[in-house]
């Protein structure tokens, strides 16, 4: 069967026997042959690739590490106020968690499909609040929930390879896929979807719903020299400032003030 799996003709004939419940068409028209299962095993297999990567570089932060409890236990109260906004689509059916990657020097941010997310401490250090963390954390959650990564990865390399992996094969192209995910560019459709939603999620939270706006504000003050890297991904903020401000404006969101202790705490620790 696996030696079959790798004539593209059958992999293909293989999806489309999956039915419609494994296809699935978003708002902009584009198709993604994967059912919610898939997204989960390819996310698994991507962010233990993930994981391993930066182990090896002794940049990942072990939550097993009892010094590195403590700022998981503060990454994980923003983390969880957004998941439990109860506006996601599939808060129940993936994973779910948050690691950090320990390096000061990038300011950037990225999700897996199935919902394992990445953050630098370098983005973490860079912002000022923790409403625009949870902002940022909200447009990542929202590629995940929405499927984008998915879609923009199905676009990239074709289901067929896609497929392998979920099937367990192509071990290179899976480390390709792992360390270009950081790096992978959205159309601008998903990334305006994305942070759409991360003010509809902050709005059922402590937090003011622009947080992510203000993330961009800071970002486009800072001059391209400094800019993000976040910014290499996810361009054009002025345009973004206003639609996110628009959307939070539409939500009478806006303005809400959230003690920084526990975001002081946080960036103190890392």
């Amino acid at each position: 069967m696996r030696r079959l799996l790798r004539t593209p003709y059958l992999l293909l004939a293989l999806v489309f026997s999956m039915g419609a419940s494994s296809c699935t068409k978003d708002a902009n028209g584009d198709r993604l042959f994967f059912s919610v299962e898939d997204d989960k095993t390819l996310g698994e297999k991507v962010a233990h690739q993930t994981d391993s990567t930066y182990a090896a570089k002794g940049q990942l932060l072990a939550r097993t590490d009892t010094k590195n409890q403590r700022a998981y236990q503060l990454l994980d109260g923003v983390v969880n106020r957004v998941l439990n906004s109860g506006e996601l689509t599939y808060r129940n059916e993936f994973p779910w968690d948050v690691k950090i990657i320990k390096d000061d020097n990038i300011q950037n941010a990225f999700a897996t499909p199935g919902g394992h997310i990445y953050v630098y401490t370098g983005l973490i250090k860079f912002l000022d609040n923790e409403s625009q963390l949870a902002g940022v954390l909200g447009h990542e959650i929202a590629h995940a929930d929405r499927r984008h990564t998915s879609k923009s990865l199905q676009q990239q390399y074709g289901i067929s390879v896609l497929l392998s992996l979920v099937l367990g094969e192509n071990p290179n192209q899976l480390a390709e896929i792992a360390a270009g995910l950081g790096q992978l560019k959205f159309s601008r459709d998903y990334e305006r979807e994305a942070d759409d939603y991360s003010v509809v999620y902050l709005n059922k939270t402590i937090y003011a719903c622009d947080g992510a706006a203000g993330f961009f504000i800071k970002a486009q003050a800072e001059g391209s020299a400094s800019q993000p890297e976040f910014l290499s991904t996810h361009p054009d903020p002025g345009s973004r400032i206003e639609a996110i401000e628009a959307k939070a404006t539409q939500l009478n969101c806006k303005g809400r003030t959230v003690d920084n202790n526990n975001f002081e705490e946080l960036k103190r620790i890392l």
